[in-house]
């Protein structure tokens, strides 16, 4: 279903091993030549988006010559493919979670092995081409019992991304990666982050990863020198504004799309962040109340000025975390923790055209837990404003638990500590600032107290403001 989806991009670019800090020496400067000196990438191919629109209502760039890229000598290690083995199966709710190495035998869960009369299991993930699912309809919202939870699905079902908005990031980010491959063949542009993980609203911005090889690379020098020669192609490109680049710990370029409005952020293999877009949109669609309860706690942050990592708050990405991470600590968990409970559909060592592939298959949870929205709301900000322990745990959804703090680099001396699922490293790092972390501790918990007391988001959030702003 994904790897050979337009919205991922075309057939997997050959393994590049070895490459990790020498990738600037193998790029010619300058790299602008006549127009006969332009050899196209072998995958530089027509490339439509998912809904089959015409991209021809795009400016074309002039010809640019390519960047002497030559493919490593050396294979990626072997990791079994996703098609290969037994990827787990539905949890019943009277069953504890499985161990980390457990598999199921064959012809059970989302094995696509599984024997011609053992009936499939159906995926609660959606497709990406935005067609319905032929083993299942998607889940229903859940009843809105009460005010609160009328409100919250009233909010989440004006402010959630459409299918059109989706489709307008897809129809650029088809014709970047066009483009991008005249400069870098072989090159791949991914939407990542809340565009595809089930928790983008109407105006949120898009996050594109250019992945240039298999493997790491140096962000400081490599991915910046990456950067700047977009940054140059994009200045030739009619269609592309106020391009800036970024020099952060992962250097992104901004820049926007005059045809859609769409603001875009392009980061250079950051692939920690294709692999966490496909586990949080398999949390998005697990269980119904997932998504509904993310995108109203989101717009609250944003409404308090604690949802701004740039200004030393919380991004969304730790704010999601934090959702899920309470979700999955309930005594009755709304949500499984599914990196444990399949292991091979989240394997941090997949290779990367395969990652959307793993958790197609992985069936929706049944909890018993039946709190209603307005009920989770009001637990999430009781449990970061007054029950958990900021000084002395971490934030774990790989884990699903909260652990102890250790004493290493990564935690040490940081006010909040949010555990990023595959590379663990602390994703709330932005938060430096004794008075910025005392301002979100204290949003959560006047949130609380207000929202306990008057059971209305309007006092916490205002409704119709944030509706019509979207």
């Amino acid at each position: 279903m994904y790897p050979n989806s337009s919205i991922l991009g075309r057939p997997p670019f050959p393994p590049r091993r070895g490459q990790a800090n020498g990738f600037v020496a193998q790029l010619p400067f300058p790299v602008l030549f006549s127009p006969h000196q332009v050899i196209e990438s072998q995958f530089n191919m027509r490339n439509t988006n998912f809904h089959g629109l015409p991209l021809n209502n795009v400016a074309r760039l002039p010809a640019i010559s390519p960047l002497d890229w030559k493919p490593g000598l050396h294979s990626p290690p072997h990791v079994p493919s996703v098609s290969a083995v037994t990827l787990g199966r539905k949890r019943r709710s009277d069953e504890h979670s499985p161990t980390d190495g457990e598999v199921t035998p064959a012809g059970e869960g989302c094995s696509p092995a599984s024997s011609p009369r053992t009936p499939k299991p159906a995926g609660c993930v959606p497709p990406l081409n935005g067609q319905p699912q032929h083993s299942a309809p998607a889940a229903p919202l859940p009843p809105a019992k009460d005010k609160l939870s009328q409100q919250i699905l009233e909010l989440f079902q004006a402010c959630q991304q459409r299918g059109d908005d989706l489709q307008k990031k897809e129809v650029c980010r088809a014709q970047l990666q066009r483009e991008i491959q005249r400069l870098i063949p072989n090159s791949r542009v991914y939407l990542a982050g809340s565009s595809l993980n089930g928790f983008g609203s109407r105006c949120s911005d898009a996050d594109l990863c250019l992945v240039v090889q298999d493997g790491p690379l140096n962000q400081r020098t490599d991915a910046v020198y990456i950067l700047s020669l977009v940054q140059k192609l994009f200045y030739r490109l009619s269609y592309i504004e106020r391009s800036q680049l970024i020099r952060a710990k992962v250097p992104i370029l901004k820049f926007r799309d005059k045809i859609s409005g769409v603001e875009f952020d392009l980061n250079v293999n950051n692939i920690v962040g294709i692999r966490n877009t496909f586990l949080l949109r398999s949390y998005a669609y697990i269980e119904s109340r997932v998504r509904p309860i993310i995108l109203v706690i989101k717009k609250w942050a944003s409404h308090h000025g604690i949802n701004d990592a740039s200004r030393g708050t919380l991004s969304s990405y730790s704010l999601v975390l934090m959702v899920l991470h309470y979700l999955q600590t309930l005594p009755e968990p709304v949500i499984p923790c599914l990196q444990k409970e399949y292991p091979e559909c989240f394997n941090p060592s997949m290779d990367i055209h395969l990652v959307p592939e793993g958790p197609k298959d992985i069936p929706c949870f049944t909890s018993r837990n039946q709190s209603t929205l307005g009920e989770l709301l009001l637990g999430f900000l009781k449990y970061y404003g007054s029950v958990f322990n900021w000084d002395r745990s971490v934030i774990s959804v790989r884990e699903a638990e909260a652990f102890p703090k250790s004493n290493c680099r990564e935690w040490r001396d940081k006010f909040i500590c949010v555990e990023e699922p595959f590379d663990r490293t602390n994703t709330a790092r932005a938060v430096h600032e004794r008075f910025k972390f005392d301002t979100i501790k204290e949003e959560f918990r006047k949130s609380w107290q207000m929202l306990q007391l008057k059971k209305d988001l309007n006092f916490i959030l205002p409704v119709r403001t944030t509706i019509q702003k979207r």
